[in-house]
């Protein structure tokens, strides 16, 4: 019985995710849509910005493309065997050759000035209004607020069986990452054990946390809303079972949150990684 209802739970939420407007979805949650072939939806500057260098890479790289297609097929009518039984014995043409090398020379550095700045625009914030430290475990995350009393908490992958309607699977998870809208948050990561990956494709944001080090990144959210990623770096077993939910709030919104979350966090409310191996095995 219980995996029946486990069972018709993940149905109906497919059924729901499939049967939104792709707009009303990217309104609703940053998540990933059925038959997605693009880029998710962006709803931060970093995304942004990498969704206006793919937009430029994409028209670039198709109109190579085509020239080369096309070019393709006109030497193939005007040079096959029949139109020249005799071939040319030409072997160089100064004025090809230069422009063969520079033509190339040029799209590249097209590409490569945008792409450095995307670069150093992602790699840190100087004016953060918020700290988060994030420290990847096998198999969950932790996050501690080092400006707000340090609260510190894990975030879990809610177990197959205790899905809640609307709730997506390998998705969600007990405890959301949550921030105002509108703030630099600036993101100090690390790990425990193995490299995870902090990857969050609706807000651009992806990066190592790597043991012994501590990497910085950071990230806005521009509107409210619940955004979804995941561990992109193969960690173990249950890798597939590290999701990341950042939840982005209005500030009044997020204050009161950071006075409940106070209490919730206590040492006495957190869940053991002893605990959270045993739900997996269930």
């Amino acid at each position: 019985m219980v995996r029946q209802s486990s069972l018709w739970r993940r149905v109906s939420v497919a059924l729901i995710m499939m049967a939104l407007p792709g707009a009303a979805l990217a309104q609703a949650v940053g998540a990933p849509r059925p038959w997605e072939i693009g880029m998710q939806p962006g709803f931060g500057p970093l995304k942004d910005q990498q969704i206006a260098l793919h937009n430029l890479v994409l028209v670039i790289i198709t109109l190579i493309t085509l020239f080369v297609g096309v070019l393709l097929v006109w030497v193939m009518w005007r040079y096959n065997a029949r139109s020249n039984p005799v071939p040319t014995r030409t072997s160089h043409n100064t004025f090809l050759e230069i422009t063969w090398t520079v033509v190339p020379v040029l799209i590249l550095v097209v590409m490569f000035i945008p792409s450095l700045k995307l670069v150093y625009y992602e790699d840190r914030t100087r004016d953060a209004d918020l700290t988060i430290k994030v420290t990847g475990h096998q198999w969950y995350w932790e996050y501690a607020y080092p400006d707000n009393n340090n609260i510190d908490f894990s975030s879990y992958v809610i177990p197959d069986d205790q899905l809640q309607p609307g709730q997506l699977r390998l998705l969600d998870v007990d405890n959301q990452l949550v921030v105002p809208v509108g703030k630099n948050i600036r993101v100090l990561q690390t790990s425990t054990d193995v490299i995870h990956s902090w990857f969050i494709p609706p807000l651009g944001v992806q990066r190592y946390a790597i043991p012994g080090r501590t990497i910085e990144t950071w990230f806005r959210v521009d509107q409210p809303g619940v955004f979804y990623g995941q561990c992109n770096q193969i960690c173990g077993t249950n890798h597939s079972r590290m999701p990341i939910v950042v939840r982005a709030v209005p500030e009044k919104e997020f204050e009161a949150w950071l006075a409940e979350a106070k209490t919730k966090f206590s040492d006495a409310g957190q869940r053991t990684p002893q605990l959270a191996a045993a739900e997996f095995r269930r």
